[in-house]
């Protein structure tokens, strides 16, 4: 794990080469959108690795009152913050008061695609906590979507009193037993295989809609991901923005980090939610993972999948409102 020093540094002090991640504000709707740049917040990461956290608000937006929580919600592998904008919708109308962020995490989304970078999941929780310190907040609500998850757990291990609670959908936090499992990463090897550009839009929306795992999606979160997690050319076409090397090595890295080692170590109360264990993955050791929790609670969605917050995102979101009022 990277050392936890001062995470502020001068300007000036970027290498080239920067891991950064934007950050999103989901309280306002996605057709306002508008990043200013004399409104950016840059910091930088300390560790292995340096980056640059931007953070923005949306156009016509007015600054929450100061008296207002705040709720960060991390995304999955392979996806972005503009996923979380159905769930979003309704968890701003089950929690009054507060402010919804989002991130996209280092080769995610609008972040920065470094090459030749290992992807560790501890530069995940970097991005996590520079987030955290570069809005100055009070530890606030995490909600987290697999490797989202497991990077506000890391980022909670190594640094406690950051969150005040977490809701975790199937988090991936590999007991040791099957970590040491040898062999190909599956989803390793499939990320590779991904479909990277699209004529247009309505292609990408089309070809998503038609198989797993996104066939199952909720119709507005797989809009939301086609239009956060892709870039489009000049001549209309779509480049996917997490090149399919980047999710690989991600996929890869995912067994390689401490978080079930801190897991009896956390002092806040985390509600481990799951799909179905109908099939292999991180539903099938979440009961594990809330056990392990001194304040761990187990939530169970048995009609959902992996994906439940993008599945059915306003019951996920009424769920994770429960958990966490």
């Amino acid at each position: 794990m990277h050392p936890d020093t001062n995470r502020e540094r001068a300007p000036g002090t970027e290498r080239s080469g920067h891991v950064g991640c934007v950050l999103q504000q989901l309280d306002h709707p996605p057709h306002h959108v508008h990043l200013d740049p004399d409104r950016l917040a840059h910091l930088l990461v300390t560790g292995v690795e340096r980056g640059r956290v931007e953070g923005h608000e949306f156009e016509g937006y007015a600054p929450a009152p100061t008296t207002w929580r705040r709720a960060l919600l991390a995304h999955a592998t392979g996806f972005c913050a503009a996923v979380w904008r159905p769930f979003a919708e309704t968890l701003a109308a089950e929690l009054p008061g507060h402010r919804l962020l989002a991130l996209d995490f280092r080769g995610h989304g609008s972040s920065s695609v470094p090459e030749d970078h290992p992807y560790s999941w501890d530069g995940f929780a970097d991005d996590v906590l520079a987030v955290v310190d570069a809005l100055g907040l009070e530890r606030p609500i995490g909600i987290g979507h697999s490797k989202g998850g497991a990077s506000l757990i890391l980022a909670e291990e190594r640094r406690p009193g950051t969150f005040s609670r977490l809701w975790v959908y199937e988090p991936v936090v590999v007991p040791p037993d099957i970590a040491g499992f040898s062999g190909d990463n599956p989803l390793a090897v499939g990320a590779l295989r991904r479909r990277a550009t699209f004529p247009d839009r309505a292609a990408a929306l089309a070809n998503f809609a038609s198989k797993p795992p996104m066939d199952v999606f909720d119709p507005a979160a797989r809009e939301a991901y086609v239009d956060g997690a892709f870039r489009v050319e000049v001549d209309s076409s779509l480049t996917l923005r997490c090149p399919p090397p980047v999710e690989s090595q991600v996929y890869r890295m995912g067994s390689q980090h401490g978080a079930w080692d801190g897991l009896h170590d956390l002092a806040l109360p985390v509600t481990v939610a799951r799909g179905s264990t109908s099939g292999f993955g991180p539903a099938a050791f979440a009961d594990r993972v809330a056990d392990r929790i001194p304040a761990g609670h187990l939530e169970v969605h048995p009609h959902l999948g992996h994906f439940g917050p993008l599945e059915a995102p306003a019951e996920m979101a009424r769920a994770a409102a429960r958990a966490v009022a």
